[in-house]
């Protein structure tokens, strides 16, 4: 094992005396073993496995049952969960609040889920929210978002992101399409782009004001896919290439940046593989590039992968881990 090496290495440099090393190789033989984010990843697959049982048993015994008792039973199923997690709540503060080993986290991702079997379950069944598919989402939105503040819970942010993402996409874009008469999927690229952007602002303005600073990466995330895949797809369908192209540069300039900044892998990666394809699809796709030679081509993709090597070679000393 490398800890017996290293060992070996400490005791022959006479930097610990071999007693030191007897006591710390019993130590690392004898010492528990965490199961700590194996039982979270259980909890958070059962969870998940809850909410789509829950829709198969409503599916299969939707007759005998009865629609109200299974209401009642989801709403007994919400209020217990919410309840179980605001008894367990901790003060709140804007910083991060530190994990306790009670399951208030996972009673809140339960109470979201049944939530949203509630909500989808009255709108199927009785049609409560009509049309208005804007307001189905934006409800669940406020109050993951409420949630995942009060709770300090990144998962339940994630899932309010979502929901804003959906209430942008059925609210927003319908919008667009009664006022133009005229909707195209170029309005629904235009609004993804915007959404991306005020994400990211969201999760600057987190960190600048330090409201719930750590929930900066969750929004930059979201974010910055969402807008890079928008460009990507407003490169590959529309015209104003060009537009687009100044887009994705602003856009991966921001990731590597933060990559930079926060030394971060992850936004390095996004920042460099999605500006990639957009410069090498914005260079093949032009008129001039027909009339090069074939061995050009050949060129371009071998100097890519250089540059691929030479970059992940020195990606550690571009989001600062080594001097």
């Amino acid at each position: 094992m490398e800890y017996k090496k290293l060992l070996k290495t400490l005791v022959e440099k006479a930097i610990i005396p071999e007693e030191q090393l007897a006591k710390i190789a019993t130590y690392e033989q004898t010492k528990p073993f965490s199961v700590h984010w194996e039982l979270r990843t259980f909890l958070y697959v059962g969870i998940t496995l809850l909410g789509a049982g829950l829709g198969v048993v409503i599916y299969e015994n939707i007759d005998s049952i009865g629609h109200n008792v299974l209401i009642g039973l989801i709403v007994l199923a919400f209020l217990g969960c919410l309840y179980y997690a605001f008894k367990h709540r901790k003060p709140f503060t804007w910083d991060e609040v530190i994990e306790t080993e009670k399951l208030d986290d996972f009673a809140l991702l339960g109470a979201c889920v049944m939530f949203l079997t509630l909500e989808g379950y009255l709108q199927y069944q009785y049609n409560v929210f009509g049309t208005r598919y804007g307001l189905a989402a934006f409800l669940p939105a406020v109050l993951f978002f409420f949630l995942a503040y009060r709770f300090d819970h990144r998962g339940v942010l994630s899932m309010a992101i979502t929901a804003f993402a959906s209430w942008v996409g059925v609210n927003i874009a319908p919008i667009k399409l009664w006022q133009q008469k005229n909707f195209s999927t170029a309005d629904i690229t235009h609004i993804s782009i915007v959404l991306g952007v005020v994400l990211i602002l969201m999760g600057g303005l987190s960190e600048y004001k330090n409201w719930k600073k750590h929930f900066s990466f969750t929004y930059f995330i979201f974010g910055f896919n969402i807008a890079f895949v928008a460009t990507l797809a407003g490169l590959f369908q529309f015209d104003m290439k060009l537009v687009y192209l100044l887009v994705m540069a602003v856009l991966s300039y921001g990731s590597i940046w933060y990559a930079r900044r926060a030394q971060s892998y992850l936004f390095m990666l996004m920042g460099v593989i999605y500006g990639y394809i957009a410069i090498t699809y914005w260079i093949f796709q032009a008129e001039w590039i027909e009339r090069l030679d074939f061995t050009l081509y050949m060129f371009y993709f071998m100097a890519s992968a250089v540059g691929i090597v030479v970059f992940l070679i020195n990606i550690k000393q571009m989001i600062g881990l080594k001097k």
